[in-house]
This record gives structure tokens, sequence and C-alpha cells, in this order.
């Protein structure tokens, strides 16, 4: 899935568009016991209600695509009959109405996730009137011709209020606050079947992590049954590997820099387009070759890919790139410049001594004061000569 997919099933949260039919849960303290259950049918809920489980449900659909959203295949073998994927399918044809179905599925998170407190377990049943598109992208809510029937899970931390004070209207006094146990945004999700092209994808799953470095692998593979992606992390290491790998002694300043500014470019041309920019084992050697490096270290590449990438899976460019700077660090300067502009930062030897120059065009401050800084001598002699005439 991509942006606008996300986006077009998050607008199902709220009032006016909410297609939302039944509501589940299943409430676990930190023993793992099942404390209590509810299955009713959304729109029966009180308004405040509605709108707090809107909340929920649009920061399952929240975060940053490739690392808090990632989009997952189910293995073909998950289809079959007790598989994790023919299992999700029955709970979804079934509406969330069968309650052996809701037992088996909240048994195998109680099962499979690691967590030590009490917790939600929420469900949702949904049926999305997809509406149709003009060529100029707006919608046609008379021409729609599928309905995108999905379920939805979010996983909340249940935590106690913090302790205080509070006013009490009717005693016009203050008191020490009843504590209750809170319902908080939730850790982990799914969307089921995931919305590719705008259309039902039985074959794809989006799922949703709080925490974009802690994929929660009991969870994934036991209920789930999909393949664990590489986390964003593990993909920039693995990308940096492979530059360190295939530069070699020739992993200068100026090499490093050419591989961001390329890597920068193909970015920037791609942002307005709603799917994410996506580099497999070609995609990076190219990058490589178009940075500059030669065809004899881009060997090396291909040796330092087979050792060090365990899974063929492609890597997302804003995982791999630092999109919001450029970095330049030593053990004791941290230069960040605008990623766009890695142009104004160079190495140059000075006085015999190695150093990086940044160039200065606009005003300068240091701990927010602006300061002046001084003129190079042929440029101030200029200056005065101009002045005397």
């Amino acid at each position: 899935m991509n942006k606008k997919e996300i986006s077009e099933i998050k607008k199902q949260f709220t009032p006016s568009h909410c297609a939302i039919t039944r509501i589940c849960g299943c409430y676990v303290d930190g023993e793992k016991e099942k404390k209590t259950q509810i299955q009713e049918r959304f729109l029966t809920l009180p308004e405040e209600e509605m709108f707090k489980y809107f909340d929920i449900f649009r920061k399952t659909l929240s975060g940053t695509l490739g690392k808090n959203l990632v989009n997952m295949e189910f293995p073909a073998e998950s289809e079959d009959y007790g598989g994790t994927q023919a299992f999700l399918m029955s709970l979804k044809e079934s509406q969330l109405s069968d309650p052996n179905l809701l037992n088996e599925f909240y048994d195998k998170v109680i099962t499979s996730y690691d967590y030590g407190e009490n917790y939600l377990i929420l469900l949702i049943h949904s049926a999305y009137d997809i509406p149709g598109k003009s060529t100029d992208g707006l919608e046609m809510e008379d021409a729609s011709d599928e309905v995108y029937e999905h379920i939805l899970c979010a996983i909340c931390p249940v935590k106690l209020s913090k302790p205080g004070l509070s006013y009490q209207a009717e005693l016009n006094e203050f008191h020490d606050r009843i504590r209750d146990w809170i319902v908080e945004m939730p850790e982990i999700g799914f969307l089921f079947p995931a919305f590719n092209d705008r259309s039902t994808d039985i074959h794809n799953i989006l799922y949703y992590t709080k925490n974009a470095e802690d994929l929660r692998s009991g969870f994934v593979d036991e209920v789930l049954g999909c393949v664990l992606p590489m986390t964003a992390k593990n993909q920039k290491e693995i990308f940096h590997t492979l530059i360190e790998d295939t530069l070699g002694t020739d992993c200068s300043f100026d090499a490093v820099k050419n591989i961001h500014d390329s890597l920068y470019d193909i970015i920037e041309e791609k942002k307005e387009e709603p799917d994410p920019v996506l580099f497999d084992k070609t995609d990076i050697k190219n990058l490589l070759a178009n940075s500059g490096v030669e065809t004899e270290k881009l060997e090396n590449f291909e040796k330092s890919y087979e050792e060090t990438t365990v899974s063929p899976a492609p890597m997302m460019a804003s995982n791999i790139a630092n999109t919001r700077k450029f970095e330049v660090k030593t053990p004791d300067v941290t230069i960040q410049v605008n990623p766009g502009r890695s142009d104004l930062v160079e190495t140059k030897i000075i006085d015999g001594r190695p150093c990086l120059v940044i160039a200065i065009n606009d005003a300068v401050e240091v701990n927010g004061i602006p300061v002046r800084i001084p003129l190079p001598e042929t440029e101030a002699s200029d200056d005065n000569e101009k002045e005397d005439f």
C-alpha cells in the first residue's frame, strides 16, 4: 500500500465516512489472563466512545511507510487450510460474529505477544464501498463497483493514569484523583487484506509497529505468518556496509558525498509519487556507478551484496538515505547541512592539515547571536579603495 491508499482508508475513521460494522475486543492482564470481552455493533456506541476509537484506529495506520507501516506478503503455504492467511480470511468473512474464531484469535495473540502488562486487543470489521474516480482523480460516489471488506487489529497498552490532585466541583475542593485504567495508543496492529491499487489484495497485509526497530517477531510469525522484513535500521546498516566494502581504501569524503547527492536527487525527483522509492541489487549498483564508482570497484559490490544481504527484498530509499540532513562527524565536531546543499562542505589541506571547509553565503549565528565574519584581505582592500575614491 502507498500513502494515498493508506490515507483513503483512514478517512473511514470519521463520523461522516464511517464504514465500520462491528467492534470486538479482549482485555488481557499482565498474567496473560482474559479479563473481559466486548462484541458490539460499532454504530450503536455512544458518540464520545466512537471518537476515542477513531483516534486508535487512525494511529494504527499512521507513521512512516517502511518504518512504522510495513507491507508484508503471505507465503503461499499460509493460504492453505490451517494457514495464518486462511485463518484471517475466515475471521474477516465471519464479520467478527463467530465467538469461537474470535477466541482462537485472542489466544493466538496472547500466546505470541510478549508484553508483561495489561493490554486490550481490538478488532473491527469494515465494509468500504470504494468510490470510482474520474480521469482527473475526483471521487464519484455513485460509480462504485467494489466493496473493500477488511478487518483491522490494534493492540493497546492499558495503564493506570498518573496520580495527582483533582478539583471536585460539587465540594469546591481539591482531593486525591481517582486513578483509572486508561487505554493508550496501539503498540502494534495490522490491516487485512491490504488495499493495493485501490482494491482488495488478500495476498498482502499492512503491519503497524510503534517502535520501528522492534517488529515483534513472535507476533508476526505466529499470528500473521509473514516473512519478517528488515527493519529500517538494518537496511541502513547493510547499505553502509555495501558502500564501505565496495569502495575499500577509496572510501573518501568526496566519494561518499557523490553517492549521497545521487541518492538525494533520485528521492527528490520522485517525491510526489505515492509509491515509496525502492532499491534492489541492480538499483544500488547503478547508483554507485552513476556516482563515479569505478568498474573494478563494482566487482567488490557483487561479492559484498551476496555476503551481506540475507534477504533479496528491496530497500526503501527513505531508510537508507538521510533525507533531513547531510551530516559530517568527527570525535569532537558534528556538522549538519541541508541535504540538498552538500556542496557547501569540502575538504582541503590547510597548513599541512586536512580540514573541513564550510562555505558561508548567508548570515551566521553563534549560540543564537548574529556574528560578523571577517572578509578576505583582498575583498577588504577593494572596499577601502572604493571608499577612498
